[in-house]
């Protein structure tokens, strides 16, 4: 043992993916329906740096040590955020709606009043505020709030001890920030009596998307005379596409703006709910079922991989006039959706579209359909969008007072990737990259970082918690005492003061936490994706906040 010790030792890049190789199928193990994810590896991480990282090795091999993990959690940092904030830019801009603005007012007055929980109960416990900024990062399970306090420390101090405070407070306290708020869930369901199956089939304008659409014909009647795609969206809020029409004898591509006529037969696609509302005020079910007709028309599935085409709404683009055909169904990761006039494509989109026989073909080249396309990530687009933010990370902004806040490796990433991925394309760039490839990107760069952090923090967490083991029960339950007053008001001002439905209050509380087994669960317990409507909305400030708030702590005397 002591032989595989000092192997490690002496080989950083061999310890780094032995962490992960232990870490990574821990974090598979379920324990009342919960895992602890990635924070698995983080725990390996400490575990074995504090059994490699010995009072006896050699100063210099621990420097080695310390300094190629710095560069590896730096770097697993940076890409992660860079590409969360790509993944999530569209969730944050449509946020500031005023449903989003009810959302996220909750989440921004739950974190201030927890940083000012931290406050007294660090006062209260008498530790200062490297453990406070770590409790709050772990309290809230957010790996990029506590890499910006780790990153503020080292700005300030080289001490090992002062640099490893904050990650062993975040580390005891993360199993709490994911227990408190899963068990909130049943408790508030049961606190506020509410029937969820009967909340979500009332909530119908939250749905975010579905895994069940079909098609339909409906024969339109006299009533719908005149009656446009905009019009039925508006007066019945109903998600549907329009597809192929047959007016007389006539097969035509339902565009946007046509004016339905009384006798025409027009193939709807939505979920069930929404197909059987547009029936209710178009008409009746047609007795010729034309979406099962391809003597004239089909459909086919297409990956969306040209780059002309990203970054426009689908308005523009004119499918129906210009090319004749129509995209009926979307699919974005793991959900389908119906498209509408303002959805814009992005890289790895898949898409059923509706055409001629005959343009099959022309149809898929106009959208690229190529695997190799969606596999290659564009690197130099990558690149330069995580340069700027490093270098935004690294510009100082003066709070008051001698205080100098840097958004850091943390913050300047992330919030160019929420600018960049907003716009989608400018110019020649595409700055999106495919679903598929930024969940891969963002995976690898939370496991380095966890596993990077972890090591450089173990030998600390083991002379500290030698030094006095009373710091496990203290921080244990301050994380306690914080996660359930944050849980408790989040409900309350959500869910009472603002209205906000309780499936989608789980989605929040979960955003809040930033946490997706917490969402997981959520969605599990309520049936319904309602939870990651409330999750999406929140997430990005919820993790902003964070940044800023733990890096507060530090500048605090307590």
């Amino acid at each position: 043992m002591q032989f595989a010790f000092s192997l490690l030792a002496h080989n950083p890049l061999l310890l780094l993916f032995a962490v992960v190789a232990l870490g990574y199928p821990i974090s598979k193990i379920r324990l009342g329906g919960a895992s602890f994810g990635i924070a698995s590896i983080l725990f390996a991480g400490i575990a074995l740096g504090a059994l490699v990282v010995t009072p006896d090795l050699d100063p210099v091999v621990k420097k080695d040590i310390s300094k190629e993990m710095k560069l590896i959690y730096e770097l697993g940092l940076a890409i992660f955020v860079y590409a969360m904030g790509l993944a999530i830019a569209h969730s944050f801009w449509s946020s500031f709606s005023k449903e989003g603005i009810k959302k996220n007012a909750t989440v921004a007055i739950v974190m201030f009043v927890s940083t000012g929980a931290v406050i007294t109960v660090a006062r209260l416990f008498h530790f200062d505020s490297r453990y406070a900024a770590g409790l709050l990062a772990g309290s809230f399970t957010n790996m990029p709030a506590l890499a910006g306090v780790i990153e503020a420390v080292k700005r300030t101090t080289s001490d090992t001890l002062a640099i490893a405070q904050p990650t062993v407070a975040s580390a005891i306290a993360y199993p709490i920030g994911v227990l408190v708020p899963m068990l909130s869930i049943p408790l508030s369901r049961r606190f506020f009596k509410v029937d969820l199956e009967k909340e979500a089939a009332s909530l119908h304008g939250y749905s975010s998307g579905s895994s069940q659409l079909e098609a339909e014909t409906i024969e339109i009647e006299a009533r719908a005379a005149g009656m446009t795609h905009v019009d039925l969206r508006e007066r019945a809020n109903c998600k549907v596409v329009f597809n192929r029409l047959k007016r007389g004898g006539e097969f035509i591509m339902a565009p946007l703006d046509i004016a339905l006529e009384e006798g025409d037969l027009l193939v709807c696609v939505g979920t069930p709910e929404d197909i059987k509302r547009a029936r209710a005020f178009l008409g009746r079910q047609a007795d010729i079922a034309l979406q099962h007709d391809i003597s004239e028309y089909d459909s086919t599935r297409v990956f969306v991989s040209n780059h002309d085409l990203i970054g426009r709404p689908l308005r523009d683009l004119q499918l129906p006039e210009k090319h004749n055909c129509m995209i009926s169904r979307l699919r974005r990761g793991d959900v389908w959706f119906v498209p509408d006039a303002d959805t814009v494509l992005e890289l790895g989109d898949r898409i059923r579209v509706a055409t001629a026989r005959d343009n099959i073909a022309a149809v898929e080249e106009l959208f690229g359909d190529s695997y190799r396309e969606l596999s290659e990530a564009s690197f130099l687009t990558f690149a330069m969008g995580l340069a700027a933010g490093l270098a935004l990370g690294q510009v100082p902004i003066p709070l008051g007072h001698g205080i100098i806040f840097k958004l850091g490796f943390a913050g300047g990433p992330l919030v160019v990737g929420l600018i960049l991925g907003r716009f989608h394309k400018l110019g020649h760039f595409v700055w999106n990259i495919p679903y598929s490839a930024n969940h891969t990107i963002r995976q690898f760069g939370l496991v380095l970082f966890a596993a990077g952090i972890g090591v450089i923090s173990g030998e600390g967490f083991r002379q500290i918690l030698a030094r006095n083991l009373a710091w496990l029960p203290i921080f244990l339950a301050s994380a306690f005492i914080v996660a359930t007053l944050a849980d408790t008001l989040a409900y309350w001002l959500g869910h009472k003061i603002f209205r906000i439905p309780l499936s989608v209050m789980f989605g929040i509380v979960a955003g809040t936490h930033t946490q997706p087994v917490v969402l997981g669960y959520a969605t599990q317990q309520s049936k319904n994706d309602l939870p990651n409507v409330g999750f999406a909305a929140v997430y990005p400030l919820a993790t902003i906040l964070k940044i800023v708030l733990a890096q507060a702590l530090l500048a605090l005397t307590i």
